[in-house]
């Protein structure tokens, strides 16, 4: 399977130097829409079939795989059956929460949480949201989903101020997304999560690749633009779709949803080899 061409220069940069320097590469995916493909009810979220083995496979060809996710660390290596990738490093809750060789290390709750998840149901009901619209209890943060509604974007719309108003009252940051709304704790981002990784596998020969599909994710696809600023070649990829068009727009890279990001795990585990080879 041939490597895609990105469309920048820097993004081609990037993915040459991992193909020749792998043991020095940070690779990192968001998981939800890049790794596993958004589904109408986030509990049946699994990874794309070939994924999680194909990220056993390239584990001892790179340097670091790690996946940023917002979901809660424990969550997505089980929807991913991550637990089985060597090395694999998870960072949950935008890097709050951080998972390795089985142990998850978190900071304590704020009490904004607590307070969101006892007011917004009622908040729902005040705002008379429709059939469908549903709360997602992630432990340290809470998400309002509309995917199910009978017109998702509209009823989205329609909670975006109340949201708004409730997470300043709790002191948490809003963080928008595909058909959903999540309330969280401030003081970290994809982006930062990112930066600390690379700082911590940083070598001569580093080089970057992030992957997402969500507004969550352009954090991360900042840091990748500073990193290359500062010296270390980074290439971003989009998991594309019809809801989010920022993200491609911004993208060294568009692939077409988790399959695409499966068939470029391949691509990338196949020219890594053949170059150790020649």
């Amino acid at each position: 399977m041939p490597l895609p061409e990105p469309r920048s220069a820097k993004g081609a940069t990037a993915l040459e130097r991992i193909v020749r320097y792998p043991a020095e590469a940070v690779l990192a995916f968001d998981f939800d829409g890049t790794l596993a493909p958004i589904v109408s009810d986030p509990r049946d979220a699994r990874a794309y079939p070939g994924v999680t083995a194909e990220l056993q496979r390239l584990a001892p060809l790179v340097g670091r795989l790690v996946i940023i996710t917002g979901r809660p660390a424990e969550v997505a290596v089980e929807y991913g059956a991550l637990d089985s990738v060597e090395g694999i490093l998870v960072l949950g809750h935008y890097g709050l929460e951080r998972w390795e060789d089985g142990r998850v290390t978190a900071p304590g709750t704020p009490p904004g949480v607590a307070l969101v998840r006892e007011e917004l149901p009622e908040l729902l009901r005040r705002a008379q949201a429709p059939e469908g619209v549903v709360i997602e209890d992630k432990g340290r943060s809470l998400a309002v989903h509309t995917r199910r509604a009978p017109d998702p974007d509209t009823a989205l719309d329609a909670l975006r101020v109340p949201l708004a108003a409730l997470a300043q009252r709790a002191g948490l940051t809003v963080e928008p997304g595909r058909r959903v709304i999540e309330l969280r704790p401030d003081g970290t981002d994809k982006g930062a999560a990112l930066n600390v990784t690379v700082a911590d596998h940083r070598g001569e020969h580093t080089a970057v690749l992030y992957a997402g599909d969500d507004l969550g994710d352009l954090p991360a696809f900042d840091a990748v633009d500073r990193l290359a600023e500062q010296g270390t070649p980074g290439i971003t990829v989009c998991s594309g779709s019809d809801e989010v068009a920022t993200l491609a727009e911004r993208a060294d890279l568009v692939v077409d949803g988790p399959p695409g990001v499966a068939g470029l795990l391949t691509a990338l585990r196949e020219e890594i080899t053949a170059a150790a080879r020649s």
